[in-house]
């Protein structure tokens, strides 16, 4: 069935398709079954949409830019966005290894990635309910609450999204569909920030949020139809027994797997790429006295980014992830170093003719975007590709439950910012960005 639906692909998409794995070997499948390999074409695509949709879906509603100015326009008290990103991140991490065994227990499991994204849509929908509806403190809870539930379905999607993966798409094609999803959500995310930079956002009241949180339910809906056309077989449902005792077991391969616990190591140190995004924002927002145009210009960087770089990190990821994360990480350490001695001795002077508003700190967002792209595209190769079928859930569970609950703990740099300033917490984290090149340097190839 699968080879009849791939040959009944219009050609000129087989060319494409040829042409994007690369036309010499685009048929050549060293780790899935044949009947995987014969829907690959049609996989590949399905793949490349959906994720491209739930890219765009995560965007639209950024807990980091979107729901931040969201809060503000609606009144609510500024506790509310420090809880935005934790909530996010260790939201959608930390259950995952109880996810991980009920998935295990299913041998078709592309279900769950569609489930994930329908309940997405919902939670982002009902966001923009909130927004039309209520303020102030009310409208903080109840959007932290549709957070928390955006982000345990994003959760399940995380899962179940690299199982299947490894299931339907063969080694040497992993990196390239991922990385070619990134780039057409970030020129997405290009355009929606030169709206955002270009348009009068002091006008635009809340109506502006409801359609980009609207538009992002819709993008997830629509990414969770997709993916019903996904070919996946069959797989072992080995480990899919009672959830406790196989999170338990799971967590066991940190230290009786020792290239896996080194991994986890170095991704623990490399979420700095992460942790430093707010406070790069942080420093844009005082530089311009919290100008919302700021706000499109981040967007705009953070769509740049990913739609330079992701292409480029993904073709390379697919010869050596590790060369990635060591790359990435001495970007993300060398920029931040050279930020805090900036702010330290040299600050920039943003009202002069020389440095437009935020455009440079538009500049920075840009570089740490890349790096941050290169650590998520390396790190998701690596697991994936160091895994086997009967491993990978597990290992996908664990290392997002470990890095969850580091990211809870991250919190801390936002005291040290406030306490010793906001350059000092970007070179802290910077030097978190080296030691994880360093380590990523001592691991094996995946």
């Amino acid at each position: 069935m699968a080879e009849t639906d791939s040959e009944k692909l219009p050609r000129p998409i087989l060319h494409l398709y040829e042409a994007i794995a690369g036309e010499e070997d685009a048929r050549v499948c060293k780790d899935i079954p044949e009947d995987a390999c014969r829907a690959q074409p049609v996989n590949f695509f399905v793949h490349l949409v959906s994720n491209t949709l739930s890219k765009i879906g995560d965007e639209l509603a950024s807990a980091r830019l979107v729901l931040a100015w969201l809060l503000g326009a609606l009144g609510a008290p500024a506790a509310f966005a420090g809880f935005l990103v934790p909530i996010r991140e260790s939201g959608s991490l930390l259950p995952q290894l109880f996810v991980a065994a009920s998935i295990r227990r299913r041998a078709i499991r592309k279900g769950f990635w569609i489930l994930g994204s329908v309940l997405s849509g919902l939670a982002v929908a009902g966001m923009a309910t909130v927004a039309l509806t209520l303020e102030g403190a009310a409208a903080g809870w109840a959007i932290l609450g549709l957070l928390t539930v955006f982000a345990l379905a994003r959760g399940i999607n995380s899962v179940a999204s690299k199982d299947v993966l490894g299931k339907t798409i063969a080694k040497q094609r992993r990196g390239t569909v991922m990385g070619y999803a990134a780039s057409l959500a970030g020129f997405f995310t290009l355009g929606l920030g030169v709206y955002l930079t270009l348009a009068n956002l002091e006008d635009a009241g809340i109506g502006i949020f409801v359609a980009l949180l609207a538009a992002s339910a819709g993008a997830w809906w629509v990414a969770a139809a997709t993916f019903t056309r996904l070919h996946e077989a069959p797989g072992s449902t080995e480990g899919g027994g009672n959830a406790i005792t196989q999170a338990l077991s799971s967590v066991r391969l940190l230290w009786t797997d020792r290239a896996f616990g080194h991994f986890v190591f170095t991704r623990a140190l490399l979420m700095s790429t992460a942790l430093a995004l707010p406070f790069y924002v942080l420093l844009a927002e005082d530089a311009t006295s919290g100008d919302l145009g700021t706000l499109g210009l981040l967007i705009l960087a953070s769509g740049l980014a990913s739609a330079v770089s992701a292409p480029v990190w993904g073709r390379l990821s697919d010869r050596s992830s590790r060369w990635v994360l060591i790359l990435s990480g001495l970007l993300a350490a060398g920029l931040g170093i050279l930020v805090a001695l900036g702010v330290w001795f040299a600050p920039v002077d943003t009202d002069s003719a020389l440095v437009p508003g935020g455009v440079v700190y538009a500049l920075l967002f840009f570089l740490l975007g890349v790096s941050h792209a290169g650590v998520r595209l390396g790190r998701k190769t690596y697991l994936v590709d160091m895994a086997t079928e009967k491993t990978r859930a597990a290992f996908t569970a664990v290392s997002n439950t470990v890095i969850g609950a580091l990211l809870l703990v991250g919190g801390l740099f936002g005291l040290l910012a406030q306490l010793a300033g906001t350059e000092v917490a970007i070179f802290v984290l910077a030097l978190m960005s080296l030691a994880g090149a360093v380590s990523a340097w001592w691991m094996g190839e995946a």
